[in-house]
């Protein structure tokens, strides 16, 4: 039983070092190179790093590599509330250690990929509310359980994360993820407007979860799915 814990630990460290690695890592590299990535490879970057991670993981630790999805699916009684804490320090570990080896990497570059609001701090607060309440709104609609795992999940949840991020990326940076924003904020030390990005994602996701229960009506048979419903 410990060794499954420590591997589900594993699983969500290396799956949001991955993350983090790859889509902050294509923005330096964009900013580096002179936009050889552009805005549209960005999005597709992240939504393709999670789709990949979904078909990796999703069995191991359901590949949530969020803690406001954990969160989530905490709220939505999918989760063990015992898990939520080490669950998101893995995710913490994995998202500052992909952003100490970009640092490394980049050492001159001023963000590291931090997501920074372009606008007003309250307008890049209701993208990132809204755009996490649609992830989670899908990520509960697809997974199994507190697992995003099966033939279409990866697809779906992935498709919607690249969705969001060329909609709504030059706006907010679309992050949906605390800790891939906390990360690159702390190593490049742009603290301004992380607040942004460390409530918005879990106040959405919340609400993901009640909508949820609103639209789909889980009748309570299935012991992974929350019972009754908010409407």
């Amino acid at each position: 039983m410990m060794a499954m814990g420590m591997r589900k630990l594993a699983a969500e460290c290396f799956g949001t070092f991955v993350l983090v690695f790859a889509g902050t890592g294509a923005i330096v590299v964009n900013d580096v190179q002179g936009g050889a990535v552009t805005h549209v490879g960005i999005a597709l970057t992240f939504g393709l790093t999670v789709l990949a991670m979904i078909y990796a993981l999703g069995d191991v630790s359901g590949c949530h590599l969020n803690p406001a999805v954990t969160v989530g699916f905490f709220l939505a009684r999918r989760f063990d509330g015992r898990w939520v804490g080490p669950y998101v320090a893995s995710q913490l570990v994995g998202a500052m250690s992909a952003s100490g080896v970009l640092s490394g990497l980049f050492p001159t570059h001023r963000t590291l990929g931090a997501t920074l609001p372009t606008g007003g701090e309250f307008q890049s607060f209701v993208f990132e509310f809204l755009l996490t309440l649609i992830l989670m709104f899908v990520i509960l609609s697809v997974s199994t359980g507190s697992k995003e795992k099966g033939l279409m999940a990866g697809v779906a949840v992935g498709s919607v994360i690249a969705l969001e991020a060329l909609f709504a990326g030059p706006i907010c940076g679309a992050s949906m993820n605390p800790a891939r924003s906390l990360a690159p904020a702390l190593m490049a030390w742009k603290l301004d407007s992380v607040w942004v990005y460390l409530t918005a994602p879990v106040l959405g996701a919340g609400l993901g979860v009640s909508l949820f229960r609103c639209i789909h009506r889980p009748d309570g048979g299935d012991a992974d799915r929350p019972a009754g419903g908010a409407c």
